[in-house]
């Protein structure tokens, strides 16, 4: 009898694994596109080099991690492939393939701390004067792009809303968050205002049924996230914007605005939704980077300035 290949064993333990994620975790699609593609990338590499799979050791799985960052791979999809591949690895464990897990002990790529992107004031203001407050869709994008910047909202937040969820009078609302749990979100004046104006004027005129949904689409159903990703950016280019704004980068803007007025970090993780202050940490050293930013552009304005009545004061003398 022919003996099967590792590499073609381990094949078969992979239809079998994305099987089961399919099947019982529920993975999406897109998901099990991506394993397969990780994972059949890290088998093939071990058919080439004549490796076995199901005898790997620490250090050769670290040496296939090098050569992926040596052809150039983001640390961040390093990563993603090694959680991928040794989730591949407990599951073998689990089916009895390998007598121990490979590849305990490996640790993560570290990630590069990337800090958000945030758009300046004079952006901000040109964003929220773009809508066209003479028709409907107008009105209910202002009063959009005021909640998502001015009370921070996740784009989910947004298009879950429901009216009857919206308190004007004491500027508040209760969303459904991250975690499958409601917060209560504060917002001021401009967007009290923009949000009458849509009620009283825009969403009457999209409204086709009893539709419990804040923000309505042409029709009269409630709004899509990639509705609301469409919109941000059709207004961001009218307002000619050069970055690529979407709806998050508004969140990010909210945040480090606040933090550059002074606001307390506790403060702004309570309106964000953070359980935790680290992950709130992130807009302090944006803040800090922006400051930094400012203060050199003053000095070099006075630096200008300075040799300019230098040589006002040599062309007189």
């Amino acid at each position: 009898m022919v003996a099967v290949p590792a590499h073609k064993t381990a094949e078969a333990f992979l239809e079998a694994y994305l099987r089961e994620l399919r099947a019982v975790a529920g993975r999406s699609p897109h998901t099990i596109r991506n394993y397969r593609n990780d994972i059949g990338h890290y088998l093939r590499y071990c058919d080439d080099g004549e490796i076995d799979p199901l005898a790997i050791n620490r250090a050769r799985f670290r040496t296939y991690l090098g050569e992926l960052r040596d052809a150039g791979i983001a640390a961040a999809s390093v990563a993603r492939r090694t959680t991928t591949v040794h989730g591949f690895y407990r599951y073998l464990l689990r089916e009895g393939a390998t007598a121990r897990d490979l590849l305990y002990g490996v640790a993560l790529p570290k990630k590069p701390k990337r800090l958000p992107k945030v758009l300046e004031p004079t952006h901000i203001r040109a964003l929220l004067d773009a809508p066209d407050r003479a028709t409907p869709q107008g009105l209910r994008d202002r009063a959009m792009l005021e909640l998502l910047y001015g009370a921070g909202l996740r784009i989910s937040e947004l298009v879950t809303l429901d009216g009857a969820r919206v308190d004007l009078p004491s500027g508040q609302a209760i969303v459904h968050g991250k975690g499958d749990k409601d917060r209560a979100v504060l917002f001021g004046e401009p967007a009290v205002r923009a949000l009458q104006a849509y009620l009283q004027v825009g969403r009457p005129e999209l409204a086709t049924g009893p539709e419990p949904a804040l923000f309505l689409n042409r029709q009269g159903g409630r709004l899509s996230a990639r509705s609301v990703q469409l919109a941000v950016r059709r207004h961001a280019l009218a307002a000619g914007i050069p970055e690529d704004v979407h709806p998050h980068l508004l969140r990010h803007s909210f945040a480090t605005h606040l933090l550059d007025g002074g606001a307390d970090l506790r403060i702004v993780q309570e309106l964000l939704g953070h359980t935790s202050a680290n992950t709130t940490q992130i807009y302090t050293h944006v803040s800090r980077t922006r400051q930094a930013e400012v203060a050199e552009e003053a000095w070099a304005k006075v630096g200008v300035q300075a040799l300019e009545r230098a040589r006002s004061t040599r062309h007189l003398s």
